[in-house]
């Protein structure tokens, strides 16, 4: 079978988890050491607010041997340097930077790496949005990510992909790929499953020239303590997108006329329960 074309990457801090994902193709293992400010931001929501610690990072690079680590950092602070300086040292291949709304942070961000880990920026401020013009004309960094889950708060939007009927990510594409850095947006869930079909969010990925997307959580059930049924979870998942991935090719571009019609059709009913259900309590 053919490999796709999303680089997929899955959030965990299990050494056994990390190899069953390694073994069945995942691209990233992803250290998340993001804890400032998340809480709050986050509150009440469905989302993985990661316990992770950057010792994590060295007890994964013992057995992540074939995929890339990537360690999330928090947002530019006092700390920092210091904690670039240990990530890097404890085997981190690529360090991402969240939360950022300023050139200079990402200034400091950049001086603090010093070319010496591939560096990955996290646009999920609205601030990000509006200053990424600029850090693409200064440069100085790998890839980029899309983070709609903040991104929306930011915009203060009920549903994440409100973010893709509504033209920002498409425009954020366009420019990234016209300066050449590769980037993704987003995460997407088994086919068949999400709230929004993740076959629908596949082809956005494939339309726009993503190349990247974190794995749900739904790839690997935490209830097991067994490598081979999280290796078995992880292939079954992960073949049926490469399956859908590649038939992507060859779909007239009809298809993505359609289906973008249907994205937003979908967000449009997603965005209807959330409001009904928020106004029951």
């Amino acid at each position: 079978m053919n490999r796709g074309f999303l680089d997929l990457m899955f959030i965990t801090n299990n050494p056994s988890v990390a190899v069953a994902a390694q073994d069945c193709g995942v691209k990233r293992i992803w250290v998340d050491l993001e804890n400032l400010g998340k809480e709050e931001r986050q509150k009440g929501m469905n989302t993985v607010k990661s316990k992770h610690s950057i010792s994590d990072i060295s007890a994964l690079k013992m057995v992540v041997d074939k995929s890339e680590l990537l360690v999330r950092i928090n947002p530019i602070n006092p700390d920092s340097k210091s904690e670039i300086d240990e990530a890097i040292e404890r085997g981190a291949d690529m360090l991402m930077l969240p939360m950022f709304k300023t050139i200079k942070e990402v200034s400091l961000f950049l001086q603090y790496v010093n070319n010496r880990v591939y560096t990955n920026l996290l646009f999920e401020t609205k601030e990000s949005y509006e200053i990424q013009d600029k850090l693409l004309e200064m440069g100085g960094f790998d890839e980029a990510h899309i983070g709609l889950n903040d991104m929306h708060l930011s915009y203060e939007l009920t549903f994440m992909f409100e973010l893709l009927p509504n033209g920002l990510v498409e425009d954020m594409c366009h420019k990234f790929k016209y300066y050449g850095i590769p980037f993704g947006f987003g995460g997407i869930a088994k086919i068949g499953e999400g709230l929004l079909p993740a076959e629908r969010i596949i082809a956005e990925h494939y339309r726009l020239g993503s190349t990247r997307a974190i794995l749900s959580r739904s790839f690997c059930d935490n209830q097991y303590e067994d490598y081979n049924k999280w290796k078995y979870e992880f292939q079954l998942g992960l073949n049926q997108i490469r399956l859908f991935e590649n038939l992507l090719p060859l779909l007239p571009e009809s298809y993505f006329k359609e289906n973008i019609e249907e994205v937003k059709k979908g967000v449009d009913k997603v965005v209807s329960i959330i409001k009904a259900k928020r106004n029951e309590h």
